[in-house]
């Protein structure tokens, strides 16, 4: 049996409500023969009979009621499917699910919600917070559509859309000797008790690596902490010190009158930021136009953050490279 076609069943399904061929017609803006032709066509595929025709009125066979009602969910599926087809094609709506880092979802989500819904309030953005395995294991294979985190990942099937570079800044106790200092050596990590995020977090990686850098060896002490506050108020309370991104130093130092911030001398670590899609996605275009629309909103954010250059396939490590110029320091505006 060859399936009936849509055209098929609207016919059947208008006269079915007007029970009237001449008014069924006009309803769906068809010809009253073309109509009839196709309620016929569909008898003869369902080998039976839906309508009783007469001189004086049309009338549904018990057949033709219970199938009008299939035939109506059939065309109203088809009805959703072509509007999220619809939707599909114009951008910047349906669904987007777009994952952060701990370390970035306290500081930029307020400028990304804010930026989704002045610019592009028909778009259903579904945030997920994540460690960065989890997310990228997300992404790939599909269950989310962009990530915000720290690059480079060295990835394949990835492209990186950078947002900015960002300090990377000690933060001591108050009274400590490097406490405000904005000339601090690396090789002052050397010495230090050093507090870092627990493992599996993309800047406990990042702090081990610019130690390294710095003639390090060691994985920080053994006080680890889940998240940048607790972070914070440990070194508050006299445990050591730890390295912060600048997006979250106001927000996490503020809270304690006993810590204080320091900043490397140049070349100082860095960090960047980028959003992450699929390579060869099907929505590049709009992710690339929500990641330049993201650096712009980004200038507005109380820290000094450097809007990072144009994609580089080479993917460059950041961690280590010169920083962007400092509030207060040489060579800032």
């Amino acid at each position: 049996m060859r399936p009936p076609t849509v055209s098929q069943l609207r016919a059947f399904l208008a006269v079915a409500e007007h029970l009237h061929f001449r008014e069924a017609a006009s309803a769906i803006g068809m010809s009253q023969p073309a109509l009839s032709g196709a309620v016929a066509a569909l008898e003869e595929i369902l080998d039976i009979t839906l309508v009783e025709r007469t001189t004086r009125r049309v009338l549904l066979t018990p057949a033709g009621e219970r199938l009008a009602g299939r035939a109506r969910a059939v065309l109203d599926a088809v009805g959703e499917l072509l509007e999220e087809a619809e939707a599909a094609r114009a951008p910047f709506t349906g669904a987007l699910r777009l994952g952060v880092i701990p370390t970035c979802a306290p500081y930029l989500l307020p400028t990304v919600l804010r930026l989704v819904r002045e610019n592009y309030p028909a778009l259903d953005l579904a945030v997920t917070e994540d460690q960065t395995d989890p997310l990228l294991d997300g992404l790939l294979s599909g269950r989310l559509d962009v990530l915000l985190l720290a690059v480079p990942l060295g990835v394949t099937g990835l492209d990186e859309l950078p947002l900015f570079d960002e300090d990377i800044c000690l933060v001591t106790p108050a009274g400590h000797p490097l406490a405000g200092r904005s000339d601090i050596p690396r090789e002052a990590l050397r010495d230090l008790d050093l507090i870092l995020l627990d493992q599996g977090h993309c800047l406990r990686d990042q702090a081990l690596e610019i130690c390294r850098d710095a003639g390090r060896d060691g994985q920080g002490g053994a006080t680890s902490a889940a998240g940048l506050s607790t972070l914070v108020q440990l070194v508050a309370g006299g445990m050591g010190a730890t390295l912060l991104p600048r997006t979250a130093l106001d927000a996490e130092t503020a809270r304690s009158h006993d810590l204080a911030t320091g900043y490397f001398a140049g070349p100082a670590p860095t960090r960047r930021i980028a959003l992450v899609t699929r390579s060869g996605s099907a929505r590049a275009a709009e992710f690339a136009e929500l990641g330049a629309g993201l650096r712009e909103a980004l200038r507005a954010l109380p820290v000094r953050v450097a809007p990072a250059a144009v994609p580089d396939r080479r993917r460059r490590r950041p961690v280590g490279g010169r920083a962007p110029a400092r509030p207060g320091a040489p060579g800032s505006p």
